[in-house]
């Protein structure tokens, strides 16, 4: 199991983990959640429910990693493995990305 957490403009607004059966779970953070002053993190992960579960990586996640040769070349230099798209967001997201989300290490 691998958990990242997700962070909008540097608050603490929920964990997604990674199951050992590959299942993706996003869940709020309780006081992000309840605080009706803070928004969702997207439209596809409204706050109208607290926990999500998908198969696949959900799509907000996958479209904040790098795509065709940048991807590649990440997954080189970095050593991961280009269809390991969990492990290149922990990687990747925690430093420069566009917009208001970021990642954090659980455990970091």
């Amino acid at each position: 199991m691998r958990q990242l957490i997700i962070l909008k403009n540097n608050i603490k607004a929920g964990i997604l983990t990674e199951t050992d059966k590959r299942e993706y779970i996003f869940r709020y953070d309780d006081g992000y959640f309840n605080n009706s002053e803070m928004s969702a993190i997207s439209l596809t992960l409204p706050k109208l429910q607290q926990e999500f579960r998908s198969e696949i990586l959900f799509p907000f996640f996958f479209n904040i990693l790098s795509e065709g040769v940048n991807l590649k070349l990440q997954s080189k230099q970095l050593k991961i493995d280009e269809n390991d798209f969990f492990g290149l967001l922990m990687a990747t997201a925690r430093f420069d990305t566009i917009g208001a989300i970021s990642v954090a290490l659980v455990n970091a």
